[in-house]
């Protein structure tokens, strides 16, 4: 049986606005997630209208407090000290029979007093957009956000061009950002800033609550789930966007998929955010800039790190010393399963070889690492991918020569196949798919989400959601929606 425990709406009103959703003029229902409904064992009505009207807002879940977030951050580096949920509604936290937690979030569902002039809805392409990378995410592995529905609203919203509203609902063990400690650091509210931080040990951290001092032990629990969360990204080819601390859950988990992409062809400054003129937030500057984030929320930890400035300088400096190490050995592992070698020296330099040479051939990122799990029968559809024919020879032949010397080659393939995805969310296909709903047609936007939920399986009968884009399908640029 469901019930709502609204932990963050037991927090004192500066940490929020109670504030309902605003009605939709004629809700319907695109997609329920039955199976994360299911596993949030939530009391929903059986009927599409009904589920549409809970989905938009129009009507509450029994307990229900719903309440947007206040925050700040760090947007492009320049620090805005109030954001907070513009156009979202947490709807409250829900307890499941094995105690898991879950906050239920309205995102499009009308203006808050953090919305600053805008409208509070959302378009339907980003709400596409959202719910398809968000579960694949999941399905790949990586901490993330759900998307437990997406529901149309009936009426525009306005950007550049009169589009289609919808609202999706997203679930996470907690909405809780580094803009979210940053906006009670900057208006130095020690009080609450440590019951912040109280709340977020309580929900994501509970390890920390042991520790001599807690607050240092939370602060070194989000830099190593942000590392190994750094590490899946770029093993994977995901390029967030928008990593402005205010986009930075300190739960570890991937949030707000804005303009996000994967890489097809592997550019290590690929940048697609329309926005990111400079290429703040290129591919390969995504640790980096995690780094930078993490020293935002060590600065506004500094008061519950030790009374003495000083001490407390020295003691968050030498837990954010340790994030990029800490990000380099989960890479290093992770790039190493994905050539099905240990992740010693050797294997680290050669998975290093191979991603030069894939920047070289402007390779398919996800198609070589996947034909790399067959090459040492069928190496064929690997090296078809280079444009460097003598040099990936000799790299296969030094990379069966240290695979033949570290264990059994099916434990490796074995292994391989389920680090290195066969389907990932194409920029093109969830374009085609945004392209046919906004005429109506949800049909692509359903199966793309049916493929991208077994990843890692061979689909003979959806091999083209494998292929990259054609020549004029590639996708360069993605946007926000705000």
């Amino acid at each position: 049986m469901m019930r709502f425990l609204n932990s963050y709406a037991r927090l004192p009103e500066s940490f929020y606005q109670r504030i309902d959703p605003e009605p939709a003029a004629a809700p319907a229902l695109i997609r329920l997630n039955h199976g994360l409904a299911a596993r949030l064992e939530l009391d929903l009505p059986d009927s599409d209208a009904d589920l549409a009207a809970v989905f938009t807002g129009n009507r509450l879940l029994a307990g229900s407090e719903p309440i947007a977030q206040a925050y700040a951050g760090h947007q492009f580096g320049q620090f805005v000290a109030q954001l907070g949920d513009g156009r979202a509604h947490l709807l409250g936290e829900v307890e499941n029979a094995a105690g898991e937690r879950f906050d239920i979030q309205l995102k499009g569902s009308g203006r808050t007093k953090f919305s600053r002039g805008g409208d509070g809805r959302a378009p339907l392409g980003p709400v596409i957009r959202e719910y398809v990378v968000s579960e694949a995410m999941h399905a790949l592995g990586v901490p993330t956000t759900r998307a437990l529905a997406m529901a149309a609203t009936g009426q525009p919203v306005f950007r550049e061009d009169e589009l289609p509203g919808a609202v999706i609902t997203r679930a996470a063990s907690g909405f809780v950002r580094v803009g979210t400690f940053e906006y009670f650091a900057a208006r130095r509210m020690e009080p609450e800033l440590r019951l912040l931080a109280d709340h977020v040990i309580e929900r994501n951290h509970p390890a920390a609550r042991d520790a001599e001092n807690p607050y240092t032990a939370l602060f070194e629990s989000v830099c190593a789930a942000q590392a190994e969360l750094m590490a899946r990204w770029l093993c994977l080819g995901f390029v967030h966007g928008v990593m402005n601390t205010d986009n930075t859950a300190v739960s570890g988990e991937t949030i707000d998929y804005g303009p996000c992409a994967f890489l097809d062809r592997y550019d290590t400054e690929a940048v697609f955010s329309s926005i990111d003129h400079l290429g703040r937030y290129a591919f390969n500057r995504q640790p980096t800039v995690m780094a930078w984030n993490l020293a935002c929320l060590g600065g506004c930890l500094l008061p519950l790190l030790d009374p003495d400035e000083a001490r407390a300088r020295a003691t968050g400096e030498a837990v954010l010393d340790r994030f990029i190490p800490t990000f380099t050995d989960r890479y290093r592992r992770e790039l190493c399963r994905k050539i099905g070698l240990p992740p010693d020296d050797e294997g680290f330099a050669l998975a290093r070889r191979l991603l030069d040479l894939m920047r070289r051939s402007r390779a398919d990122f996800t198609n070589a690492f996947r034909a790399l799990c067959d090459a040492q029968t069928a190496p064929a559809p690997f090296t078809a991918l280079f444009a460097t024919s003598e040099e990936i020879a000799v790299w296969l032949d030094d990379w069966l020569t240290r695979l033949t010397q570290t264990g059994s080659a099916e434990a490796a393939r074995a292994a391989m196949r389920s680090a290195n995805p066969a389907y990932i969310p194409r920029n093109h296909r969830i374009e085609q798919a945004i392209q046919a709903a906004m005429a109506g047609d949800f049909t692509p936007t359903h199966r793309l989400i049916e493929v991208l939920a077994h990843p890692y399986e061979d689909q003979p009968e959806n091999a083209e959601y494998a292929a990259p884009p054609r020549a004029g399908e590639r996708v360069t640029q993605t946007f926000c929606g705000t």
